[in-house]
């Protein structure tokens, strides 16, 4: 068993594809447990069968548009209108821009090459002090992963087979709490910038506005239409795709029909691979549920762990080295299914579970060495990794106080779902 552990692992870092070491390790277990290696096919047709898989390729295809089209640009110039004249009000104005822009795309590294272009020497020319500047942008990719529609919080609810309403609902209040700390932060830091304090006139917000009038619709299609009970989420992912297609390509003809066939391409080839890896995930994790191991897990972990409290801790510590290591869609699949039983036993409900593990996960995007935001922002903006963490260091101080709190307030979490 160990010999057979240390092989995979031996694959995993001489490159193999994570699909294929995670098949890998299913299959042998299935072989040594005298189980028909069928059991893994099997798996692939039970998640095509989950009504709210389709979400996952629509939300993804419609991100891809976006971020193709011009709307990141109209998005920053209504925001600089409204609040630009803030002291630290065009750092908040990226704040936010960044999370709505991440939540849509479901990728951080695509909102730091898209707005980032337009961010950064805008905050430059504003006086804002370069370092500031460097961390903000690449921090600030990350933000919008616990905001409906964000791809992580879909996929989450079908690993764990919990609510995805409820996931969408659950993160609201814990990620304005990272746009608060961050946008208080940037206030006190830049209360010294006078430069952009002059009001918007009234014809550059209407002008930002008439701009901006085909996006702004966007976020309450996506929440009104599943809270009001008009659209599944599956139906909201479609209703959103047909939107954004019928604005960028056929109202607003930012994007060419020849270029359509490209996106969608690119967009398919990461859903594939999320789907790859969900497929065998489940397929492992079914077999380290019948072979006991989330029972060995949380015995070994009470050795040495009281209680919530301790627990809480130690799986912070655990998510931020995992952070380090995995990307966000791999931890989900190979972790939260262990975590998950191990969680419960300590009263851990499995939304805030998703909540925690989520937020701690952000982090990881700018924790070396892998730190994914990190190396994006080295090679955008052409400083070195070390330039780059250096620029983040506050940002990350700041956030993983409010992930401490997410994780320790577990009603920032439930209040809105009334549990």
């Amino acid at each position: 068993m160990i010999l057979t552990g240390l092989l995979l692992l031996a694959l995993v870092l001489l490159g193999a594809p994570l699909f294929s070491v995670i098949a890998a390790s299913a299959m042998l277990g299935f072989y040594r447990s005298g189980i028909d290696l069928s059991v893994v096919a099997i798996e692939f047709f039970g998640i095509s069968e989950m009504p709210i898989l389709v979400a996952i390729p629509l939300f993804t295809f419609a991100g891809f548009v976006l971020s193709e089209s011009g709307s990141a640009r109209r998005l920053v110039r209504l925001s600089n209108a409204l609040l630009g004249w803030l002291p630290g009000g065009l750092a908040i104005i990226s704040l936010a821009a960044c999370a709505l822009f991440t939540a849509f795309t479901g990728a951080s590294g695509v909102t730091i090459v898209a707005l980032g272009a337009l961010l950064y020497p805008a905050l430059s020319q504003a006086g804002y002090e370069d370092r500031f500047n460097l961390g903000l942008i690449t921090t600030s990719g990350s933000l919008g992963l616990l905001f409906a529609p964000s791809l992580p919080l879909i996929l989450y609810g079908i690993v764990a087979g919990v609510s995805i309403d409820q996931l969408f609902l659950a993160g609201i209040l814990p990620g304005m709490l990272m746009l608060v700390v961050l946008s208080g932060y940037s206030f006190w830091k830049n209360r010294h910038v006078r430069q952009s304090l002059s009001k918007a006139s009234g014809a550059e917000i209407a002008g930002a506005l008439r701009e901006a009038i085909w996006e702004l619709p966007l976020p309450v299609i996506v929440l009104g239409g599943i809270y009001s009970g008009y659209f599944a989420v599956s139906e909201a992912a479609a209703v959103t795709a047909l939107y954004v297609i019928l604005v960028e390509m056929i109202i607003l003809r930012e994007i060419p029909w020849r270029e359509l066939p490209r996106i969608i391409r690119e967009s398919m080839v990461l859903v594939g691979a999320i789907l790859m890896i969900l497929g065998v995930s489940l397929a492992s994790t079914n077999y380290m549920i019948d072979a006991g191991v989330p029972q060995r897990l949380f015995e070994i972990i009470d050795t040495y762990v009281s209680g919530q409290g301790t627990f809480l801790l130690a799986l912070l510590i655990f998510l931020l080295i995992l952070g380090a290591l995995l990307d966000i869609f791999s931890a989900i699949v190979l972790v939260v299914p262990l975590i998950l039983p191990v969680a419960s036993l300590y009263g851990v409900h499995p939304v805030h579970l998703g909540i925690i593990f989520l937020a701690a996960m952000e982090l990881g995007y700018l924790t070396p060495p892998v730190g994914l935001n990190l190396f994006i922002s080295s090679f955008r903006f052409e400083r070195s990794i070390a330039d780059v963490f250096r620029a983040t260091f506050p940002f990350f101080i700041l956030l993983l106080i409010t992930v401490v709190v997410i994780a320790y307030w577990p009603g920032l979490s439930l209040v809105l779902l009334n549990l």
